[in-house]
């Protein structure tokens, strides 16, 4: 897949954190990029206004405000999409939840939410993506699991659980759609400075000696340097790269 014009990319979550800076990353690498998330508008427009300035020759990207929790809202993200712009050719599914609780202390409600919008949205997403990639001859798909679904972290069963689950979607997928020029990657990001994990520091000020002490680097990671790792993935013209889980914690899981 070339680099540059006339691609299209879809990245959910893509108000803040992660997703902002792997849409923002997309634009400038020249992609045309359809930001989703259940965020503000003001942050979305945010997003998009970085996108143009990221790429100022690219088309405008554009935006939409989905409820990922519900199951109706993958085939209207990749339908808006390609009313948009005419075409599908990457997507990073990267919207996510965290609920933090002993185990034991979890509700069905906890349960229900995190697997919808962790999993069964990115699932049903790589669904209602794969025909259109297939009418654009191909494409990429980046599914953004976690450390945490490799690693245990106290409070983190149920978000772990969601993790692993999908770094198998996407060896399952890259199994099945390889047939169709649908190649499907993982990326697993360790602890990074996101605006989630920098609150979360405020309230447990021990924390982060505790990862720096487990990081072979030293820092947390930037959002900037997942995303770079992201448009590797959606970008690259190397082509035999598939069911890959690409780690990025500075060396956390290696202790």
């Amino acid at each position: 897949m070339d680099r540059g014009t006339n691609r299209v990319a879809i990245v959910t979550g893509a108000s803040r954190g992660i997703g902002r800076a792997t849409a923002r990353a997309l634009a400038a690498a020249g992609l045309q990029v359809y930001l989703v998330a259940d965020g503000t508008r003001e942050e979305l427009e945010a997003g998009v206004a970085e996108c143009t300035a990221a790429h100022p020759a690219s088309l405008p990207s554009h935006y939409g405000i989905f409820d990922l929790a519900r199951t109706d809202a993958a085939q209207a993200i990749v339908d808006a999409t390609v009313a948009a712009f005419g075409r599908l050719d990457v997507l990073v599914s990267n919207a996510g939840v965290r609920v933090r609780q002993p185990f034991g202390d979890f509700t069905a409600a906890d349960f229900d939410r995190v697997v919808a919008i962790n999993l069964r949205a990115g699932f049903l997403l790589c669904q209602a993506a794969r025909p259109a990639m297939r009418a654009s001859g191909g494409g990429r798909i980046i599914i953004m699991a976690s450390q945490l679904g490799i690693v245990a972290d106290p409070g983190a069963a149920l978000y772990g659980l969601t993790k692993a689950a999908l770094i198998h979607l996407a060896r399952s997928l890259a199994l099945e759609l390889a047939p169709e020029g649908i190649l499907v990657n993982a990326v697993s990001p360790g602890p990074i400075a996101t605006e989630y994990y920098q609150q979360r520091l405020r309230r447990e000020p021990d924390l982060l000696q505790r990862r720096l002490d487990a990081i072979p680097l030293k820092r947390l990671g930037r959002p900037e340097e997942v995303a770079e790792a992201v448009v590797f993935l959606a970008t690259t013209p190397a082509g035999f790269i598939a069911g890959h889980n690409l780690v990025i914690d500075g060396g956390f899981v290696i202790r």
